[in-house]
């Protein structure tokens, strides 16, 4: 009944090397599919010391600490070849309202759309969903 798609919205004003990790997570989801992105993304929250704290030499050695081919994603990251799909993200994420993060963006069956800004708890998030479903 419901499908949750992640989109990214780095804030680059606040976290100037955010794009770029968000880049490195979408090369993560190229070589190791849906598991190795949120693996990526796991083991990025988890190493990262604070906002841009995290080196850029750091993103091979997430990328080999979660199983994928270091040689590949260093390409696909030098590449550049995800900047533009994180860009169009974050330009969605502007036009739907948002201005920080985390920002979600419930799409009812009928096309409407419900933001909800900032970490809420789950019920709150249930509340909207029993609603529209």
């Amino acid at each position: 009944q419901v499908n949750w798609v992640y989109k990214h919205f780095p804030l680059a004003s606040l976290h100037q090397k955010a794009p770029r990790e968000a880049e490195a997570t979408e090369c993560a989801g190229e070589l190791g599919g849906n598991d190795g992105f949120w693996a990526y993304m796991d083991r990025l929250f988890e190493v990262t010391p604070s906002n841009d704290g995290l080196l850029d030499s750091q993103l091979p050695q997430i990328a080999k600490d979660v199983g994928l081919n270091v040689e590949k994603f260093t390409e696909c990251l030098d590449s550049g070849r995800h900047a533009e799909k994180v860009q169009e993200h974050a330009n969605q994420a502007v036009s739907a309202g948002g201005q920080g993060t985390p920002y979600s963006v419930i799409v009812t069956q009928d096309g409407e759309y419900i933001p909800v800004s900032g970490a809420v708890p789950f019920e709150q998030i249930k509340s909207i969903l029993d609603q529209v479903l």
